[in-house]
């Protein structure tokens, strides 16, 4: 038995590393993925091209304005005029906001009345365009308190000036917000799960269309030990990725790994249990590899969309939430997220350890009762 599944994994990683091709799939592909979720991949809102239709060009609209360049959101490109050069601007897509202060603005603040500002945003982007408002509102929310503070003092004294609340936020786990430390460890589960299925799901049905199925036949070997010569070096190339990507995004883009590196490896061999098996199933299915393929892909793009991994689960119908406790990725995801940001071990994670333990050996028995020594 030992002599057959030695013979199996030699195989296995001569068949896999002949292809020079093969090569850059399995160790080039996640750098260049890593730095593209890494870099290109973010939610944050920096530098938002911004236009300025000041009416008003008084001191205090000036301030404003000066408050929303500062505030480091806000990139002031052109003062426009008129309402159809804003327009324009807009419809061009040159611009992502307009603010518009109407005459009267710091008349209307020394009076103590109220002086309404507009911002105009593109809502094509609707994630951004909320970003934008949220910020803007901020920012004018602070500068209303300041008025309303020095007319305070200015009609009462300063003796008198009345109390504030103060909000103190203090972020945990993220402290600086960056989406890059959220991105950035769910794309070791997505490029694993990638890269094994596409591996595993062609495992089986290249060994019919090459014509070896017929010499694997007539050996004596079991259906197990040939699950377990076709997972066993996938697994480790998997784990390599694992390590590869982890490297890079803990000393490139510096994010922090608080968690047991221990705890780590055993949640991927569980998670490598259920991606493999489920390649393997897929490939005893299939007739020819391009089925494999494109099976592959039908089973992997609704597997990341419906893992968290750019959509929060808790605001997916319920129906499709539901679908979701079915996807070994959500459960990885919550895991790599915990050890990197959180730094939580076992006694907070062990009902997605638990969950991705009973989907690998389930994934791996189907896949063992699916595969037959036969041409069928």
């Amino acid at each position: 038995m030992r002599e057959r599944i030695q013979q199996m994994l030699r195989k296995e990683f001569l068949q896999v590393f002949r292809d020079p091709k093969m090569k850059g799939v399995i160790f080039l592909m996640p750098i260049v993925q890593l730095m593209v979720f890494g870099y290109a991949v973010t939610t944050d809102v920096k530098d938002v091209a911004t236009a300025v239709y000041d009416l008003d060009n008084s001191v205090a609209s000036r301030e404003l304005i000066a408050r929303f360049v500062h505030s480091g959101y806000f990139q002031v490109i052109e003062h426009v005029g008129d309402d159809r050069r804003a327009q324009e601007l807009v419809d061009r897509g040159e611009v992502r906001a307009v603010i518009r202060i109407n005459r009267g603005f710091h008349d209307d603040l020394q009076a103590g009345r109220t002086a309404p500002i507009q911002i105009i945003v593109d809502g094509t982007d609707s994630t951004t365009a909320g970003i934008v408002l949220d910020y803007s509102a901020r920012i004018a929310g602070r500068f209303s308190e300041e008025v309303l503070m020095a007319r305070s003092e200015r009609l009462r004294g300063a003796a008198e000036r009345p109390g504030l609340v103060t909000l103190q936020t203090r972020a945990w786990f993220n402290e600086n917000l960056e989406s890059r430390n959220f991105y950035v460890p769910g794309v070791i589960a997505v490029i694993v799960m990638l890269i094994t299925l596409m591996l595993t799901s062609m495992a089986v049905v290249r060994e019919k269309e090459i014509g070896t199925m017929e010499q694997i036949m007539v050996t004596p070997i079991t259906p197990a030990e040939f699950i377990l010569g076709k997972t066993v070096p996938f697994a480790l190339i998997g784990f390599a990725d694992v390590i590869l990507v982890t490297v890079v995004g803990v000393f490139w883009f510096e994010v922090p790994i608080r968690g047991s590196l221990l705890l780590l490896f055993l949640a991927t061999a569980l998670y490598l249990m259920t991606t493999l098996g489920v390649g393997l199933l897929i490939s005893t299915v299939s007739q020819t590899q391009q089925q494999a393929m494109m099976s592959t892909f039908f089973f992997y793009f609704p597997a990341v969309l419906l893992s968290g991994f750019m959509f929060p689960i808790a605001n997916m119908p319920e129906a499709i939430r539901w679908m979701t406790y079915f996807n070994p990725l959500r459960y990885f995801l919550v895991i790599l997220r915990g050890i990197f940001l959180k730094g939580v071990g076992l006694d907070i994670l062990w009902p997605q350890v638990v969950a991705l333990a009973v989907m690998g050996c389930a994934a791996l028995w189907l896949a063992a009762r699916r595969f037959r020594k036969t041409l069928a």
